[in-house]
């Protein structure tokens, strides 16, 4: 029976220091929050804006719930299609500057039925190397031949495909990375990215996560920042960044977005996001899109000036390479009152473990200060 005890690889986790344990939080979500009757700044969390404790917001999600109900009680395939979900995804094309929208109830729900919908076995998916576990498991799952280049190595990224063109030149081609990534808090070189894509007569699929609310006019992403949204095929994104909600969305043209309706195994048989969060989706996309909005992006942008100049977004990684490096400088920091978490493999390569910090709209500025104090003593 020792087969069925996990108690052995728990200890192998342990002394590897990568073992994770739940460890809930005594108030709701914010820039300050209480954990085991301490209170703390908060540090941790993708709520760029500050929009997840934000009145407003809450409020439109009661109103939803008070119009719409609890939940949708069916996949959006069978009856669970009700008017937020369309006004929802007609407004986000019409902010991505796409024809057509699609909500999934997850970030990870959307990179893991979508890849499969787009690739199949004749195909090739080119992968950046840090690209998020939902991108990969989404292209493991398409059957697809999987290709990987280096971090934002654009040089590499043109000899595969010239490599791939050369032997399969009928081959569908996708080329997949993030606008921000989420562990390293850097932005890809989407110009060269799009150029060799085109050169080469592949398709880009844009994970824009970590950049959607936070970058570009009206809080767009990373491809309107750069003028480029038109050029992308495929925009991923969630709303459980800087939107303060949850739930994913793919942005593309009317004839992918049918397609995904009829192949992407993760929004056909699951049941659909409840009509009140996507009402308040609605409300969130407004905020981002506001004058209100841009005042939230001017502080983060001079948040990140503070903490780190010249860096491109509001994560900020302090890497120390070891495990335990890094679960003891987190653990200091705590002691300080700062939630600062400890990222290690595999949400990161071995020997790069790291604290992660992000920044929030909603942080005082005695509580950015205080971090830059507590930073330059680690």
């Amino acid at each position: 029976m020792s087969g069925h005890d996990p108690s052995q690889e728990l200890a192998d986790l342990t002394g590897a220091g990568l073992l994770r344990t739940l460890k809930p939080l005594d108030s709701p979500a914010g820039p300050r929050v209480v954990r085991q009757d301490r209170e703390l700044w908060n540090f941790a969390s993708n709520d760029y804006l500050g929009l997840a404790a934000d009145a407003e917001l809450a409020e439109a999600f009661i109103e939803g719930v008070r119009k719409y109900g609890a939940g949708s009680a069916a996949s959006r395939l069978v009856c669970g299609t009700l008017p937020p979900h369309h006004l929802l995804e007609e407004a986000l094309a019409a902010a991505k500057g796409a024809e057509a929208a699609l909500v999934f109830t997850s970030g990870f729900a959307t990179a893991v039925g979508s890849m499969p919908a787009l690739a199949g076995k004749d195909d090739v998916l080119v992968l950046d190397k840090l690209c998020h576990a939902s991108l990969i498991d989404g292209a493991r799952l398409s059957g697809a031949t999987i290709r990987v280049f280096p971090h934002n190595d654009t040089a590499k990224l043109a000899r595969l495909l010239e490599g791939i063109r050369a032997k399969q030149p009928a081959a569908r081609v996708i080329v997949v990375t993030e606008s921000v990534f989420s562990m390293d808090g850097d932005v890809c070189p989407l110009r060269e990215i799009l150029e060799l894509k085109d050169r080469h007569g592949a398709l880009l699929f844009l994970d824009e996560a970590h950049s959607f609310g936070v970058l570009g006019p009206r809080g767009m992403g990373l491809a309107a920042e750069l003028g480029l949204q038109d050029r992308v095929d495929f925009q991923m994104g969630t709303f459980s960044k800087a939107a303060g909600l949850s739930g994913g969305y793919l942005v593309t043209s009317a004839a992918w977005r049918d397609l995904l309706v009829n192949r992407a195994r993760s929004f056909i048989y699951s049941t659909a996001p409840p009509p009140a969060l996507a009402h308040a989706a609605m409300a969130s996309l407004e905020r981002i899109r506001s004058a209100d909005g841009e005042a939230r992006r001017s502080r983060l942008r001079e948040y990140i000036a503070r903490l780190s100049p010249g860096h491109p977004s509001p994560v900020i990684p302090v890497v120390l390479g070891g495990n335990e490096a890094a679960l003891e400088a987190a653990a200091r920091l705590e002691a300080r009152g700062f939630l600062v978490p400890a990222i290690r493999y595999p949400t990161v390569p071995r020997g790069t473990a790291r604290l992660r910090i992000s920044l929030s709209a909603a942080h005082p500025h005695e509580a950015v200060a205080a971090l830059c104090v507590g930073m330059a003593s680690e």
